[in-house]
């Protein structure tokens, strides 16, 4: 068993979850870390974590397939034998598109991976976690987004619609794991400086929003990552089902 406290991280391998997998290993933890499509950006994480003093599983699996989902956890049991929290941060924008001209086709793989996988995600977390089923506690930081509260109307309303699910998530999930040690929160990013918004095919989007936020620039994946591992720490130990928004102040 590892006697390091273990940190799960999905969708490591770029953005967001590189930065949280890169601050934990300074931190202090081991880390049990998902990837989805692209392997050299996710091997360049483990190499960064490991080189800071963390031992590193790191596993193939996508986030909308509950099997692989199942398996990335059991391979954190094989390797480390406890879990101690769950950074749920795999998702996708889906391609940007009017709601008349969005397809069902995008409503399902964006409800898919950001919902159905994220709660898959979180249930194996708390199975292994919950102090009623053998476990020593933790805690659970969803990575959710400021889109619910604009609606992200023109361009990803079903991406809007999918992290609104998780806000939601996360308030049930906290009051019900409440007295299980477990503590369930989530971030909320605005406009972060990643490759998220040129995957989706609008790079142009970065400039057009920027003069929109009061603090006038982009945050870093480093910023999130600050809080979510804060969120994780035991300074957060009496916050539970909050939505914390790190946006600039947009």
């Amino acid at each position: 068993m590892s006697l390091r406290p273990v940190l799960a991280v999905t969708g490591a391998g770029r953005g967001i979850g590189a930065a949280v997998a890169r601050l934990a290993a300074a931190r202090g933890h081991d880390l049990l870390l998902s990837w989805g499509s692209s392997r050299a950006a996710a091997e360049e994480t483990a190499a960064a974590c490991r080189a800071a003093g963390a031992a590193v599983e790191l596993v193939q699996a996508d986030a909308a397939d509950p099997a692989a989902v199942a398996r990335l956890f059991a391979a954190g049991d094989t390797r480390f034998g406890r879990l101690d929290g769950l950074v749920a941060n795999a998702g996708i924008t889906g391609p940007a598109s009017t709601f008349l001209d969005s397809t069902d086709e995008t409503w399902r793989q964006v409800f898919e991976v950001n919902v159905l996988g994220l709660a898959a995600s979180c249930r194996e977390a708390a199975r292994r976690m919950a102090t009623g089923l053998g476990g020593a506690g933790g805690a659970i930081c969803c990575i959710s987004s400021r889109a619910p509260a604009f609606g992200a109307p023109f361009e990803f309303i079903h991406y809007a619609a999918s992290k609104g699910a998780v806000d939601v998530l996360v308030k049930g999930l906290a009051k019900e794991l409440a007295t299980e040690g477990v503590r369930v929160n989530a971030v909320a990013p605005g406009m972060i400086d990643t490759e998220i918004h040129a995957r989706a095919g609008i790079p142009e989007r970065v400039d057009r929003i920027v003069p929109t936020v009061p603090m006038k620039r982009l945050g870093t994946p480093e910023e999130v990552a600050e809080a979510v591992l804060w969120l994780l720490s035991g300074a957060a130990s009496y916050v539970t089902g909050a939505v914390l928004d790190v946006s600039g102040g947009r």
